[in-house]
């Protein structure tokens, strides 16, 4: 991306939270999406989920904030465990 357009790489460095991918989905947008299916679940659920989508639901749940979860380190293998009393991850 950053050779074919320097441009949007450029605006997506500077605010990561708003600015898609060529041809992708903000983490903005993904965590509108989020929000909307965790307010819907009514009984303990078990996800699989790409990185992003978690960083998402993390800023939708108010546990981080944008700046902080663009750049979080989701780690491969760790099972996140959200819920009312907060985050908790399982290595």
């Amino acid at each position: 991306m950053r050779e074919a357009d320097p441009d949007v790489f450029a605006a997506r460095e500077r605010d990561k939270w708003t600015v898609p991918p060529p041809d992708g989905e903000s983490y903005a947008a993904v965590q509108l999406r989020m929000r909307d299916w965790y307010d819907q679940l009514n009984a303990d659920t078990v996800a699989v989920a790409h990185g992003g989508t978690a960083r998402a639901l993390m800023v939708a749940l108010g546990l981080e904030t944008p700046d902080s979860a663009a750049d979080l380190t989701i780690e491969q293998g760790a099972v996140y465990v959200f819920g009312d009393g907060g985050l908790a991850k399982y290595c």
